[in-house]
């Protein structure tokens, strides 16, 4: 890779961090996705990403790829994130950089997790190097808005998801006795574009109305990846043993009144439901380390968290289809950010304008 002199060097490099970093996403959680780049003489001589959570930071794998590792004393590390100084599943990377002695070090943002925090910035220039930050800034922060609002606001990123009708309807009326199963609104492509996000976020949540009249799965089997945690909302335990999201095929919390217990990878969660308060979720969900959940219903669930501004981003799929009459869906007012389609069916993403972390 070589500069492009119509942009500043700084910029360049950096820019390639955060083309390195996206490609830990739906890997690294909770950690941020972190791309690095050394650049000597104006070249690059070696690059690396953050692959897997629990394993080598993108500094290290940057710092390996060099060929030449004499030529570190002479080069500036680019990272997008500031380099961690605590013990965690791996050493610290402010201390492999010291080692090396990479003289310089330009950063897009600090990180705003507790245990760093600017501590990675004040021991590099304490100890000699030169530190540059605030490349890049909005786009870096952007790129981990879900670490970013996990840390600012002590509870996961959260991702509302729903599929409706051309007239405005997300289900028909479902009278008792009637078959459990889903009214398909979106076309299968959708639905494959569907657990792609579902691969990239850490959990998936879901009401019990909408368990019980659809049964799904909620997992990737259309995708590969990692499936995420089901985070099932079920305040009296209505939802029969022979369900889907009950299999004990991956993990899932039930959220409930009634019992603490755990039944292979099934744990139920008693919480207080009286004053319609899903505060306790979140804080459950910000001890596990959850940093990021796709909402896919129900009605009442995303109506709870749009009126308690408790949503940073909207998806929503327009079918083609008519119902007439049925459930109407949720409004939402947030800025259009993304509009595309998948064969007939049209989607657009919609950001909260109160999370800050969006470029």
């Amino acid at each position: 890779m070589k500069v492009d002199k119509t942009k500043p060097a700084d910029e360049i490099f950096m820019h390639r961090c955060l083309e390195l970093a996206i490609n830990g996403l739906g890997h690294v959680a909770p950690n941020p996705m972190v791309g690095a780049v050394i650049v000597h003489n104006g070249k690059v001589i070696g690059e690396g990403y953050h692959k897997q959570y629990g394993q080598a930071h993108a500094e290290v794998h940057a710092i390996n790829s060099v060929k030449t590792p004499s030529l570190l004393k002479e080069s500036t590390l680019y990272v997008n994130l500031e380099p961690c100084v605590h013990m965690g599943k791996t050493p610290p990377c402010a201390d492999l950089i010291l080692e090396k002695k990479i003289p310089s070090v330009i950063i897009g943002t600090p990180d705003p997790n507790p245990l760093v925090e600017g501590k990675g910035i004040e021991r590099l220039r304490k100890n000699g190097l030169y530190v540059k930050t605030g490349i890049l800034e909005r786009e870096c922060r952007s790129l981990n808005k879900r670490f970013f609002t996990f840390h600012a606001l002590k509870r996961p990123y959260l991702i509302l998801k729903w599929a409706q009708t051309k007239d405005g309807f997300i289900d028909v009326i479902r009278n008792p006795g009637e078959p459990i199963g889903i009214n398909w609104i979106s076309s299968p492509l959708s639905r494959n574009l569907v657990h792609k996000w579902r691969s990239e976020e850490q959990g998936i949540m879901a009401g019990t109305n909408t368990v019980i009249m659809d049964n799904p799965r909620l997992d990737i089997r259309h995708w590969k990846g990692p499936n995420p945690l089901r985070i099932i909302l079920d305040r009296t335990l209505r939802i029969p043993g022979n369900f889907n999201v009950m299999d004990n095929t991956q993990e899932t919390l039930i959220f409930n009144a009634k019992k603490t217990d755990r039944q292979g990878v099934t744990e139920y969660i008693k919480i207080d439901f009286s004053d319609k308060d899903l505060s306790p979720v979140f804080e459950q969900l910000y001890i596990r380390n959850i940093v990021s959940v796709l909402v896919e219903g129900g009605k009442e669930l995303h109506e709870y968290l749009i009126k308690n501004n408790l949503w940073d981003e909207a998806r929503v799929f327009v079918g083609n289809k008519l119902f007439g009459n049925g459930i109407k869906a949720p409004e939402i007012d947030g800025l259009p950010a993304f509009q595309d389609s998948v064969l007939s069916d049209k989607f657009s993403i919609y950001k909260n304008p109160e999370n800050i972390y969006f470029s």
